[in-house]
């Protein structure tokens, strides 16, 4: 079993090491502080209804890491549909190593963008037709075996925004469906989307990065939302275009 539900958590966590069951702790405390609420309404309801479903990966910097991850995106995107409306796929690497080594934002932002391309190289599918292949493109997103999917990742190194800040290094991937009813023609996603405004002002103590817009917005980059700054800076390109350029050029 790759693919983890929290129902299976309460009943048979003791199964797992002791870094995934430490990180796994630390993930229910999160979604659990009523005195400081996590920002993300849709995640914390996914949660609380068994929505969510979660996967381990080793190390990030280990290859055989990237294979697992695109093993968990597969059986997911199988599943991900049938979990329920706030479906996400929470992965936990295991980042001890730098942790120890006190890995900064910057390592830990080129070491995502190394495991997504990767991830792609790994990819049996074809790319969605109706997504854009140019990260530069506003209605771009990451996608795997078919699937488009926004893909949020926490570290442990950051600390100002708290939102991105997690005892080990993750990422989880929501399927694009699941914003069908939550854009900004909606005035449920319109309600929504202030609620978390207000709420990730105060668990964070900062405004938002000026990168979270909707998807969609001519002047959006779904790209500039998955690892976010702990400042309001963003790269000036997209890693996943420079590496898929690279490949390109190494090609005879």
């Amino acid at each position: 079993m790759d693919l983890f539900t929290k129902s299976w958590f309460e009943q048979h966590g003791d199964c797992l090491e002791d870094w995934q069951r430490s990180t796994y702790k630390d993930f229910v405390n999160m979604m659990g502080d009523e005195e400081n609420p996590y920002p993300c309404i849709p995640g914390m309801q996914g949660f609380i209804s068994d929505t969510l479903r979660f996967g381990y990966a080793g190390s990030p910097t280990d290859q055989g890491s990237h294979k697992q991850l695109a093993k968990l995106l597969k059986q997911y995107g199988k599943v991900s549909r049938d979990t329920g409306k706030y479906a996400s796929l929470v992965v936990f690497f295991d980042s001890r190593e730098m942790v120890k080594e006190e890995a900064t934002i910057d390592e830990y932002q080129n070491q995502f963008w190394t495991i997504l391309n990767q991830v792609h190289k790994l990819d049996e599918q074809e790319w969605p037709e109706h997504i854009p292949k140019e990260p530069h493109h506003h209605e771009w997103e990451f996608c795997f075996d078919g699937e488009p999917y926004f893909a949020f990742c926490a570290t442990p190194a950051h600390v100002i925004r708290k939102s991105r800040q997690f005892p080990t290094f993750l990422i989880a991937f929501q399927p694009r469906w699941v914003f069908d009813e939550i854009n900004a023609s909606t005035t449920f996603g319109q309600k929504l989307k202030r609620a978390i405004r207000k709420r990730l002002v105060a668990y964070d103590g900062v405004d938002p990065h000026p990168a979270l817009k909707w998807y969609g917005q001519q002047d959006n980059y779904e790209w500039e939302q998955y690892f976010l700054h702990d400042n309001d800076s963003s790269l000036s390109k997209c890693p996943f275009t420079a590496m898929m350029n690279k490949f390109k050029k190494l090609q005879p």
